[in-house]
Formats: C-alpha cells, sequence, structure tokens
C-alpha cells in the first residue's frame, strides 16, 4: 500500500480555483444588491429582511434549471447567456403569482472546476438578477470528481419574492369575455431543448435566422418580463371592485396549451386566434424539421409567446400601452369563454 500523502486536490477537487472563483463572483453579485439584503455572498447562509412597505407579506418560492439547452452551451462553447435562463426561468414563475422577486441562490455543479467558465455562466447570473431587480444573495459550487463528463456542468436555481396577501394572482377572478393578451417570447427560451437538438440533427439550419446567425438566435435566452409586468400590476391594484390583471402564466414546459389551464378556473376557458401573433423563422424552421402539427408545436414549445395575461376587456389598451412602454411586444390573442369540452385552451 502506497504511503504517499493524497491531497484534496489530488482526489479531483481544487480549493484554490473554488476560492478563485468565489472572488470573481462578488464584485457581480453587488451589483445585484438592494433593500433587504443583510448577509449575501460569504457566509453560511444569507439574511434578508422583507421590505418594510409590504403590510401582508406572503413569501412564493421557485426553483428551476436550463434543461438540455446546457447540452448545446457545451457544444457551442456559449456560457455568457444561459445563466440569464437559469435566473428567468424562476423569477417569471414567481411573478405569475403577483410576486416581486427578492433574492436568488444558484447551484453550479461539474466534475473539474474551470474558473473562466464558471465566471461566465455566474456573470449571466448576475446579469439576469440585474435585470429583474433581484438580489444575487448566495450560491454553492460543487466541484465533483466523476459525476460529469469534461466540460460539462449542471445549474439550478432558487428565487424569493414577495406579494402583498390581498394582491396575490390566484385565477379566481377570471371571467367570461376577458381579454387574453400574449407578450413576445425571445425564441425558445429553455424548453423543448431535446426537440430542438433532434431538429439540428436531422437538418441543418439556414446561416440566418431571424435576420441573425442561427446559433445566436437558438440560444437566445430566456425572457425576464418582471419589471414592465410589476409597472402594470402596480398601476392596476385590486380594488374594491375587483382587479383588472385577473392572472399570469408563464409559457414554459407543456407551451400554450398545457399552461394556460394552471390559472384558469375549470368551467372557463381560453380560446386563442390562431395567426394573432407573429411567427418567427425559428420556429417555422423547427415545425418544418420536425414535422409536427399546430398541436404538437403548441403543447411543446411557447410558440412565440412567453407570458400570457389575462385583463378585464375594459383596461385592454391602457394595460397594453404599459406593457409596450416597458418594452414588451404585447398583442390581443384571445377571450376567456364558457368551457365546452375537455380542452380548456383552443387555438383557432
Amino acid at each position: 500500500m502506497s504511503t504517499t500523502p493524497l491531497s484534496y486536490k489530488d482526489a479531483g477537487v481544487d480549493i484554490d480555483a473554488g476560492d478563485a472563483l468565489v472572488e470573481r463572483i462578488k464584485p457581480l453579485a453587488r451589483k445585484t444588491l438592494r433593500e433587504g439584503v443583510l448577509a449575501g455572498i460569504g457566509g453560511f447562509g444569507a439574511l434578508f429582511e422583507v421590505p418594510k412597505r409590504y403590510r401582508e407579506p406572503v413569501l412564493v418560492s421557485g426553483t428551476d434549471g436550463v434543461g438540455t439547452k446546457l447540452k448545446l452551451a457545451f457544444e457551442w462553447q456559449m456560457h455568457d447567456t444561459v445563466g440569464i435562463d437559469l435566473v428567468a426561468m424562476s423569477v417569471n414563475d414567481v411573478l405569475v403569482q403577483g410576486a416581486e422577486p427578492l433574492f436568488f441562490l444558484d447551484y453550479f455543479a461539474c466534475g473539474k472546476l474551470d474558473v473562466e467558465t464558471a465566471a461566465r455562466v455566474v456573470g449571466g447570473i448576475a446579469r439576469g438578477c440585474e435585470l429583474s431587480g433581484c438580489a444575487l444573495i448566495g450560491g454553492e459550487t460543487a466541484e465533483m470528481p466523476g459525476m460529469y463528463p469534461a466540460g460539462e456542468y449542471d445549474l439550478a436555481g432558487f428565487c424569493v419574492g414577495a406579494v402583498e396577501k390581498s394582491e396575490i394572482l390566484d385565477g379566481r377572478d377570471v371571467n367570461i369575455g376577458d381579454s387574453v393578451l400574449g407578450l413576445a417570447s425571445s425564441g425558445v427560451h429553455s424548453n423543448g431543448f431535446s426537440l430542438v437538438r433532434k431538429c439540428l440533427e436531422r437538418n441543418a439550419p439556414p446561416a440566418l435566422l431571424d435576420g441573425r446567425p442561427y446559433r445566436e438566435t437558438i440560444m437566445e435566452p430566456t425572457r425576464l418580463y418582471v419589471k414592465s409586468m410589476l409597472t402594470a400590476l402596480r398601476a392596476h391594484p385590486r380594488t374594491e371592485s375587483g382587479r383588472s390583471i385577473k392572472a399570469l402564466a408563464h409559457i414554459t414546459g407543456g407551451g400554450l396549451l398545457e399552461n394556460i389551464p394552471r390559472i384558469l378556473p375549470e368551467h372557463l376557458a381560453a380560446e386563442l386566434r390562431k395567426g394573432s401573433w407573429p411567427r418567427s423563422e425559428l420556429f417555422t424552421w423547427l415545425q418544418g424539421t420536425a414535422g409536427i402539427d399546430d398541436l404538437e408545436m403548441n403543447r411543446t414549445f411557447n410558440n412565440g409567446i412567453g407570458m400570457v395575461v389575462i385583463v378585464d376587456r375594459a383596461s385592454v389598451a391602457d394595460i397594453t400601452k404599459i406593457l409596450r412602454d416597458g418594452g414588451e411586444q404585447v398583442y390581443e390573442i384571445g377571450h376567456i369563454a364558457a368551457r365546452d369540452g375537455a380542452a380548456q385552451v383552443r387555438v383557432d
């Protein structure tokens, strides 16, 4: 038996590299600081105080990953924006309850830590937090030899937000005749990439998709709807007569057909008008390459709509203006009707 001393580095874990990454991360995290942060990166636990402006705060939490989009990030060496995807998948979910995202934590796991790659990823996470007004308050970097192939990593994120108890969005206010607004997506976002990758194996895309090199178009990060949507919600709070903004749906895995029913009462359905929002070259290429029908497209991809907003008919113009002023592309894509049959979403 060998008696040569073994270090943790000999076993494949480089503590010095981990320390170097933390030092790279600290200035990125500082840019995301906001009211409520008491202690952030570096401690055993991050501390956050719910802002005092909340009278009856309810905490809303969400967690998610980036999925197999990471496989393309590895293959194409495009690590700068998957962190934005990670943040967006959680903060957009928290947002649909009417909540303001407060803080975010990330988990980065790999077989061997490459400080440069990890810093690029975390830079994207910090950017996503900045864009959504959310503090990057902590996280974990796990170097686990033998668990991941060389050059690969996994990501997970966790977000906590707050909403006034009286302002929670849960779909109970949705009524027949309400309008359905769709906010444009920035592309595929972070769902359906197992099919995207199959399409890439089957048929090379054109060099340009939607006016950009196809890799940039496919890897465009998930859009963050937080700031524009919170502005609209604050401009239209609940009153004694009800509320103008009735419900939100983040269009993720399951597409339009699976996500909208999550916010509808059982007796109601959303009737969407086919062609009421533009179709990108990217989604046209995906559908043609996969050879799937509209039904499968609408239950696999967001198909151009990343967030659905159900509003009172009388408030459509004002809410649309607020969202457009906030940078969103907004389309009136349908209305709410009595449910007639099994499907709660119809696209005709």
